[in-house]
């Protein structure tokens, strides 16, 4: 994994996640059509990379945000089950 400087420790891939899901999606097959196509990555590898980013303090430092409304919905989700 090459780290880009500047970004706290986080990799290229990390960045590109992190970009990817803070874009905004028209259609329902879209997202998961970019991460296949833009990553290489299945969704299942895809959101496992995405919630261990969530736990990262470099991500919270790149794009507070994003990060802590994808923890937001995360931990609602946990609350519900």
């Amino acid at each position: 994994m090459w780290l880009v400087a500047g970004t706290g420790g986080l990799g290229e891939r990390d960045l590109a996640v992190l970009e990817l899901e803070g874009r905004q999606w028209r259609t329902a097959g879209a997202k998961e059509r970019a991460i296949r196509e833009e990553l290489g990555l299945s969704s299942t590898r895809y959101y496992q990379l995405l919630n261990a980013l969530l736990d990262r303090p470099e991500a919270l430092a790149h794009a507070p945000v994003l990060v802590n409304r994808l923890r937001r919905i995360r931990d609602a989700r946990r609350a519900a089950r």
